[in-house]
């Protein structure tokens, strides 16, 4: 069952359930897919992939974990409260991310194979991590170690 699916039976499951806090999350994740899928028509595609919707659904949580910090530094719990129930429930919808071992044999595995010198050819090591482990590795982790396997 594909992403598109999964939130449009998770919906009815919370609705039926009476769970308003988690139907409204996820109401507010298929709002945000109808934007990226409107977003790409100009590029001749109708419905965006699986990866780009992780991808969406990673820049959700990345907003509301910055949003938590600042309702922190406000003293306004109750907000911070609201901002992690809604990862939770986004969470929910995100693959398994891969630990940091993971990640560094992942960017060695892919040095080796694009043949990537040095730091000029980041992209193109960036770019095969994208293509072959896409929702496990996140790519703003992966930056970093890709900058110190290139420099080193």
């Amino acid at each position: 069952m594909g992403l598109r699916e999964q939130f449009t039976e998770a919906m009815k499951a919370s609705m039926k359930a009476g769970e308003s806090a988690t139907t409204s999350t996820i109401r507010l994740i298929i709002a945000e897919l109808k934007k990226v899928d409107i977003e790409a028509r100009p590029k001749g595609i109708e419905k965006v992939e699986d990866g780009e919707i992780v991808a969406m659904l990673r820049r959700m949580v990345k907003s509301r974990r910055e949003s938590m910090e600042l309702y922190r530094q406000g003293n306004r719990q109750d907000l911070v409260d609201k901002e992690a129930a809604e990862i939770a429930v986004i969470d929910r919808f995100l693959p398994a991310e891969m630990d940091e071992a993971g990640m560094q044999a992942a960017v060695r595995a892919a040095v080796a194979e694009t043949g990537a010198a040095s730091i000029k050819d980041m992209g193109k090591v960036m770019a095969a991590l994208k293509a072959k482990h896409g929702g496990a590795l996140d790519m703003a982790k992966a930056g970093p170690l890709v900058k110190a396997a290139l420099a080193g």
